[in-house]
């Protein structure tokens, strides 16, 4: 920890609180409340600026948000997916909170995720990525597979996508490499006038000649740590929610129906 913030991705004391000077107080309006609550996230940040310099850890924090856990807030760091940080800027925790309860068990940070997923998927340009349409053209879903050519389980998923097309489902590939080796062929597709033939190609061990070119897929990869991905493939619906990995067709259409 004393150098570097490792984080695992797919996967408070109430008498404190008196004290905190990161605890919003209880407002008499909703617009002292709001303002009282950015004035503590911006807080937050920046002392967890000032830890991350001290134990020179290079972080930067994207996003911070309240969570329902008393004095507990999500962080979004860049490149490193995110964690939680108790409202005094003392400790971070790293993995997942889950809320008891009910009959089944809820992960907080999967709504907080989703949100800010969803902004970065909608930024995406079509242009930037591998779109197999949805049969006849008649969408009624979206999904968004983060993918790499020399991954098995992405080639198991590449021959269920006329399948899962024709389910109505429009499948987009973002280039997703999951190591520096796989670059130059995840380039050399995005580069290729026939970016499907070119996956193809790869997918079956073949070599993919294309010229250089100015391409997304590092930007993608930068995408899918700040996203959480940690291996391929990584689906997510249009509204930013993971779905999962390797799927069925039938699967992913019981997914995004739910």
């Amino acid at each position: 920890m004393a150098s570097t913030l490792w984080l695992s991705a797919c996967s408070k004391d109430n008498s404190a609180a008196k004290s905190d000077p990161l605890t919003a107080s209880n407002p008499a309006t909703g617009e002292a409340s709001t303002l009282n609550e950015r004035n503590a996230q911006q807080r937050l940040i920046t002392t967890l600026d000032q830890h991350f310099k001290a134990a020179n850890i290079n972080a930067k924090i994207v996003a911070v948000k309240k969570t329902e856990v008393p004095n507990l807030f999500w962080v979004s760091l860049e490149g490193m997916g995110s964690v939680y940080a108790t409202s005094d800027g003392q400790f971070i925790i790293q993995g997942d909170v889950i809320r008891l309860g009910d009959k089944q068990l809820h992960n907080i940070s999967e709504a907080l995720q989703a949100t800010e997923n969803k902004k970065h998927l909608a930024a995406l340009k079509t242009e930037d990525l591998i779109v197999y349409p949805a049969k006849d053209g008649k969408a009624k879903h979206v999904i968004y597979v983060f993918t790499d050519s020399s991954c098995p389980y992405c080639h198991k998923l590449h021959e269920h996508v006329a399948d899962i097309n024709a389910k109505g489902i429009e499948v987009r590939y973002i280039a997703w490499p999951r190591g520096e080796q796989f670059m130059p062929t995840m380039q050399a597709i995005w580069c290729s006038e026939d970016r499907k033939s070119a996956f193809n190609q790869a997918a079956q061990g073949l070599p993919v000649l294309a010229g250089e070119c100015k391409n997304p897929v590092r930007e993608q990869y930068q995408l899918g740590l700040n996203m959480g991905v940690n291996g391929t493939p990584a689906i997510y619906n249009a509204e930013g929610v993971y779905l999962g990995g390797y799927m069925s067709a039938n699967e992913i259409e019981q997914r995004l129906n739910k």
